[in-house]
Protein backbone atom coordinates (compact mmCIF):
# COMPACT_ATOMS: atom_id res chain seq x y z
CA UNK A 1 0.00 0.00 0.00
CA UNK A 2 1.14 3.55 -0.94
CA UNK A 3 2.48 5.76 1.70
CA UNK A 4 -0.70 8.23 0.31
CA UNK A 5 -2.89 5.57 0.79
CA UNK A 6 -2.45 4.58 4.02
CA UNK A 7 -2.73 8.20 5.33
CA UNK A 8 -6.04 8.08 3.64
CA UNK A 9 -7.08 5.08 5.55
CA UNK A 10 -5.77 6.58 8.98
CA UNK A 11 -7.37 9.52 8.37
CA UNK A 12 -11.05 8.36 7.74
CA UNK A 13 -10.71 5.93 10.51
CA UNK A 14 -9.34 8.29 12.62
CA UNK A 15 -12.72 11.03 11.79
CA UNK A 16 -14.98 8.08 11.92
CA UNK A 17 -13.68 7.27 15.62
CA UNK A 18 -13.51 10.94 16.35
CA UNK A 19 -16.76 12.47 15.33
CA UNK A 20 -18.70 9.19 15.76
CA UNK A 21 -17.90 9.44 19.70
CA UNK A 22 -19.08 13.57 19.75
CA UNK A 23 -21.83 12.06 17.98
CA UNK A 24 -22.48 9.43 20.83
CA UNK A 25 -21.65 11.93 23.45
CA UNK A 26 -24.12 14.31 21.83
CA UNK A 27 -27.38 11.97 20.99
CA UNK A 28 -27.05 9.41 23.91
CA UNK A 29 -24.52 10.10 26.74
CA UNK A 30 -25.58 13.42 27.69
CA UNK A 31 -29.32 13.28 27.35
CA UNK A 32 -29.32 10.46 29.44
CA UNK A 33 -27.21 12.45 32.11
CA UNK A 34 -29.05 15.03 32.21
CA UNK A 35 -31.92 12.46 32.94
CA UNK A 36 -29.67 11.52 36.35
CA UNK A 37 -31.43 12.91 39.74
CA UNK A 38 -28.33 14.54 41.77
CA UNK A 39 -26.39 16.18 40.37
CA UNK A 40 -22.83 14.23 41.95
CA UNK A 41 -24.33 11.52 39.87
CA UNK A 42 -24.11 13.72 36.40
CA UNK A 43 -20.95 15.23 37.02
CA UNK A 44 -18.89 11.59 38.28
CA UNK A 45 -21.43 9.28 35.24
CA UNK A 46 -20.38 12.53 32.26
CA UNK A 47 -16.47 12.79 33.72
CA UNK A 48 -16.03 9.36 33.69
CA UNK A 49 -17.48 8.52 29.99
CA UNK A 50 -16.10 11.67 28.92
CA UNK A 51 -12.39 11.02 30.26
CA UNK A 52 -12.33 7.84 28.39
CA UNK A 53 -13.54 9.32 25.15
CA UNK A 54 -11.24 12.37 25.67
CA UNK A 55 -8.22 10.23 25.60
CA UNK A 56 -9.90 8.27 22.21
CA UNK A 57 -10.46 12.04 21.11
CA UNK A 58 -7.12 13.27 21.54
CA UNK A 59 -5.61 10.36 19.56
CA UNK A 60 -7.82 10.76 16.65
CA UNK A 61 -7.60 14.61 16.38
CA UNK A 62 -3.80 14.16 16.36
CA UNK A 63 -3.66 11.34 13.51
CA UNK A 64 -6.36 13.37 11.30
CA UNK A 65 -4.17 16.48 11.99
CA UNK A 66 -0.82 14.84 10.83
CA UNK A 67 -2.82 12.23 8.15
CA UNK A 68 -4.26 15.49 6.49
CA UNK A 69 -2.08 17.75 6.72
CA UNK A 70 0.89 15.00 5.12
CA UNK A 71 -2.42 14.17 2.30
CA UNK A 72 -2.24 18.45 1.76
CA UNK A 73 2.00 18.00 1.07
CA UNK A 74 2.10 14.80 -0.99
CA UNK A 75 -0.40 16.23 -3.55
CA UNK A 76 0.98 19.52 -3.24
CA UNK A 77 -2.71 20.90 -2.91
CA UNK A 78 -1.79 24.12 -0.47
CA UNK A 79 -3.42 26.12 -3.52
CA UNK A 80 -6.96 24.65 -2.58
CA UNK A 81 -6.90 27.22 0.08
CA UNK A 82 -6.91 29.86 -2.22
CA UNK A 83 -9.72 28.22 -4.44
CA UNK A 84 -13.42 28.98 -2.88
CA UNK A 85 -14.44 25.69 -4.15
CA UNK A 86 -13.04 23.86 -1.53
CA UNK A 87 -14.06 25.37 0.96
CA UNK A 88 -14.21 22.26 2.37
CA UNK A 89 -10.53 21.98 3.22
CA UNK A 90 -10.85 25.12 5.09
CA UNK A 91 -13.89 23.48 7.19
CA UNK A 92 -11.66 20.86 7.88
CA UNK A 93 -8.93 23.06 9.26
CA UNK A 94 -10.95 25.11 11.01
CA UNK A 95 -12.77 21.96 12.95
CA UNK A 96 -9.70 20.37 13.08
CA UNK A 97 -8.06 23.45 15.00
CA UNK A 98 -11.29 24.03 17.37
CA UNK A 99 -10.97 20.61 18.66
CA UNK A 100 -7.05 20.12 19.14
CA UNK A 101 -8.00 23.82 20.74
CA UNK A 102 -10.96 22.44 23.34
CA UNK A 103 -9.22 18.63 24.09
CA UNK A 104 -5.82 20.04 24.89
CA UNK A 105 -5.79 23.56 26.07
CA UNK A 106 -8.91 24.94 26.97
CA UNK A 107 -10.44 21.52 28.07
CA UNK A 108 -7.55 20.94 30.83
CA UNK A 109 -6.68 24.26 32.02
CA UNK A 110 -10.08 25.91 31.96
CA UNK A 111 -13.66 24.30 31.07
CA UNK A 112 -12.64 21.47 33.62
CA UNK A 113 -12.34 23.74 36.25
CA UNK A 114 -15.61 25.68 34.90
CA UNK A 115 -17.57 23.16 34.50
CA UNK A 116 -17.61 21.68 37.56
CA UNK A 117 -18.40 24.79 39.44
CA UNK A 118 -21.22 25.38 37.36
CA UNK A 119 -22.42 21.95 37.65
CA UNK A 120 -22.19 22.82 41.63
CA UNK A 121 -24.55 26.11 41.16
CA UNK A 122 -26.88 24.90 38.70
CA UNK A 123 -26.35 21.12 37.16
CA UNK A 124 -29.27 21.52 34.92
CA UNK A 125 -28.20 25.06 33.40
CA UNK A 126 -24.34 23.75 32.91
CA UNK A 127 -25.66 20.11 31.54
CA UNK A 128 -28.00 22.21 29.07
CA UNK A 129 -25.52 24.66 27.66
CA UNK A 130 -22.88 21.34 27.13
CA UNK A 131 -25.34 19.88 25.23
CA UNK A 132 -25.64 22.94 23.19
CA UNK A 133 -22.13 23.25 22.12
CA UNK A 134 -21.70 19.97 21.63
CA UNK A 135 -24.82 20.12 19.12
CA UNK A 136 -23.06 22.75 17.35
CA UNK A 137 -19.75 20.89 17.06
CA UNK A 138 -21.18 17.86 15.67
CA UNK A 139 -23.32 19.48 13.12
CA UNK A 140 -20.57 21.64 11.82
CA UNK A 141 -18.79 18.39 11.80
CA UNK A 142 -21.55 16.28 10.19
CA UNK A 143 -21.75 20.08 7.19
CA UNK A 144 -17.58 19.70 7.05
CA UNK A 145 -17.67 15.38 6.43
CA UNK A 146 -20.31 16.27 3.90
CA UNK A 147 -18.84 18.68 1.90
CA UNK A 148 -15.06 17.08 2.38
CA UNK A 149 -16.94 14.00 0.76
CA UNK A 150 -18.88 15.15 -1.64
CA UNK A 151 -15.65 17.99 -2.77
CA UNK A 152 -13.40 15.23 -2.59
CA UNK A 153 -15.29 13.36 -5.60
CA UNK A 154 -15.61 16.08 -7.57
CA UNK A 155 -18.68 17.60 -6.63
CA UNK A 156 -19.06 21.11 -5.57
CA UNK A 157 -21.46 22.15 -4.13
CA UNK A 158 -19.97 26.31 -4.77
CA UNK A 159 -19.48 26.55 -8.78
Amino acid sequence: METFTLARVIHVLAVVLWIGGVSMVTTVILPAVKKMNSKEDKLQTFENIEGKFATQAKITTLLTGLTGFYMLYDMDAWDRYLDHRFWWIHAMTIMWIIFTLILYVLEPLVLHKLFKKEVEKNPDKAFKIIHRLHWVLLILSVITIVGAVAGSHGWFIIP
